[in-house]
């Protein structure tokens, strides 16, 4: 499937790995929308790239389309990132044994809504307007790159609702793939492990936290580079063979309990 000249649409772009990504798909020659609800970031990346940014939370329907269609004009969508997610840190019950110190239930349901309910809500639009383009000799018409964590894996204390929905995006994984096969679109994801990005930033010292977090690294031992996440992207965007996984970049991390 040839990609350059075709457009992509990255959410969660505005900063972290959404940026890196929007930035290798725009050097390979791609037209690239960057979803965020970040303006002023997004306005950014989407200048450094070339492409354009478009406001949506990846939870609405309507507002997910008027970005699809957005990027339809730039050419036909062959490529969709989903970056776009929330954090989330809360043990599930208190201390002082009352049902009111138990895990916010609307917070559980927020986390859960954006990362794994918005993931779903972008795929399935975006493979919609996928199914119109021309087929490649394989039958391709475009591809799907979804986000978990290997906390989806090995979740760490007060990570329950951040797991479920990191788990849930690996769940979603093998079935969007057999079932978007009949209009030849490709689903993978990737679980990144401790990638560098802004929001290991607002901690009050970042460098002695990020160190503390390496530690558990096995090689190389330091936090990950957005850049290494978006190589891999691509990489699975352009590979025509690879479908239906998970694919960890982690340098052989496995999260300890807290």
């Amino acid at each position: 499937m040839e990609f350059e000249g075709s457009s992509a649409i990255v959410t969660g772009g505005a900063s972290g790995l959404g940026e890196a990504t929007a930035r290798v798909l725009a050097a390979n020659g791609m037209r690239v929308t960057v979803v965020d609800l970040d303006a002023a970031n997004g306005e950014r990346v989407a200048a450094a790239v070339g492409g354009r940014y478009a406001a949506a939370d990846v939870t609405d329907p309507e507002q997910v389309i008027a970005a699809l269609e957005a990027t339809l004009e730039a050419g036909p969508l062959k490529a969709a990132v989903n970056c776009a997610g929330i954090p989330s840190l809360a043990r599930t019950v208190g201390k002082d044994g009352r049902y009111e110190s138990a895990h916010d239930l609307a917070a559980f349901r927020r986390v859960v809504e954006v990362n794994l309910i918005g993931t779903f809500n972008v795929t399935r639009l975006a493979a919609t307007a996928m199914g119109r383009n021309e087929s490649d000799e394989d039958g391709a018409r475009g591809v799907v790159v979804n986000t978990t964590s290997v906390a989806a894996f090995e979740g760490q204390v007060g990570q329950a609702a951040y797991s479920a929905s990191k788990g849930g995006v690996v769940g979603l994984t093998l079935p969007l793939a057999r079932d978007l096969a009949v209009v030849g679109v490709r689903v993978m994801t990737i679980a990144p492990g401790l990638i560098d990005t802004p929001i290991y930033d607002t901690v009050p010292d970042p460098e002695e936290f990020k160190a503390k977090l390496a530690r558990d690294v096995v090689f190389p031992r330091r936090l990950g580079r957005s850049e290494e996440f978006a190589s891999l992207a691509w990489e699975l965007i352009r590979n025509p063979y690879v479908n239906g996984d998970v694919f960890r970049v982690d340098a052989g991390v496995r999260l300890p309990p807290k």
